[in-house]
């Protein structure tokens, strides 16, 4: 099969197209013939080598986070699927590798793809609808009648994450450019700043959840509007100890991450509010939930763009130039 492969760490290296073995499903895993794949600034991280500390992985190594397609195969432990069923998933790290035309799957991460999207919307899902989920739900526990700010509100965690905060009944601000300001409203923003003229400081206060995507100035600027006992979820940084430990990264990433998030866990305790950091698992259960959203009309993807998969490395740069609405697909078959 035809794979997509980072070859060698850099901002500037391009994926090689390389024929590999088709993976043999394990007894846990199905075979998916892969008809979609979403990019995400996760991928040129990691190909950038900024995520060398979390996920060693050693080059030649497959990239992509995201999968919509067809099961193909399935290993003999395998229950809830079967040859011909079409499905979606984030696999889990260390098992990434969706810029192909086949990948093995654990069972556990896979779920059966809404009914109501075709391939390139669904293979947009996953990675950012897990992102959302896990940060709203599983962290902040957001509550119907709080308010949540959601930056970057245009982006593709952005878009999944203000129509989910709709849903859970909370009252939502984010931030996006005027150009964008009529697509966040549709979504469900009821506040939305435009970040190139407004200090959304200036605009937001007494909030009770925060989800960060920024940099480390908007991360402090946003502990500051939270109201006491608030919380910040940050998905760019920086790592906490917490989370070192329970990935099971060894001791001396743990010693990094505790320092890198001092000064922050600091800041936010003066405060009296809460930081966490959160790097989101595959999980084929909530993805079941995510499901359920979309196929209720509760959620739909925003695809800004797709490519064909021998575009592979121009959909790379089309994500990392940051002018992407939504998630950017691209059609492998």
């Amino acid at each position: 099969m035809k794979s997509f492969l980072v070859t060698r760490y850099g901002k500037n290296e391009k994926l090689k197209l390389t024929e590999v073995p088709t993976p043999a499903p394990q007894a846990d895993e199905v075979l998916v013939e892969v008809h979609a794949t979403g990019v995400n600034q996760l991928d040129s991280k990691i190909r950038d080598g900024e995520f060398k500390l979390i996920l060693p992985y050693k080059p030649p190594f497959g990239l992509g986070h995201d999968v919509a397609g067809i099961v193909v195969a399935v290993g003999t432990g395998v229950r809830g699927f079967r040859v011909g069923d079409a499905v979606y998933a984030r696999p889990a790290d260390f098992r990434i590798g969706t810029f192909a035309e086949f990948i093995a799957v654990r069972e556990a991460d896979v779920a059966r793809k809404p009914t109501n999207l075709a391939m390139t919307e669904a293979g947009a899902i996953p990675l950012v609808g897990l992102t959302a989920w896990q940060a709203l739900v599983e962290r902040a526990n957001l509550q119907k009648g709080q308010k949540v700010f959601i930056q970057a509100g245009s982006g593709g965690v952005g878009t999944f994450a203000i129509q989910l905060a709709k849903h859970l009944g909370a009252y939502v601000a984010t931030t996006t450019s005027a150009a964008n300001a009529e697509l966040a409203r549709s979504l469900g923003a009821d506040c939305v700043i435009d970040y190139k003229t407004q200090d959304f400081e200036t605009v937001l206060s007494g909030y009770d959840v925060v989800l960060n995507s920024q940099d480390a100035k908007t991360l402090t600027k946003s502990l500051r509007i939270l109201k006491p006992g608030g919380i910040a979820v940050s998905i760019s940084g920086p790592p906490t100890g917490a989370f070192a430990r329970e990935a099971g990264l060894p001791w001396y990433v743990r010693l990094v991450a505790t320092l890198l998030s001092f000064r922050i866990r600091r800041q936010a305790q003066k405060l009296g509010v809460r930081y966490t950091f959160l790097f989101m698992k595959a999980n084929g259960q909530q993805l079941g939930e995510i499901t359920r959203l979309v196929e209720a009309g509760i959620i739909k993807p925003v695809v800004d763009k797709t490519f064909p998969f021998p575009q592979t490395n121009e959909a790379l740069t089309y994500v990392e130039s940051g002018r992407a609405k939504g998630k950017v697909v691209i059609e492998v078959k």
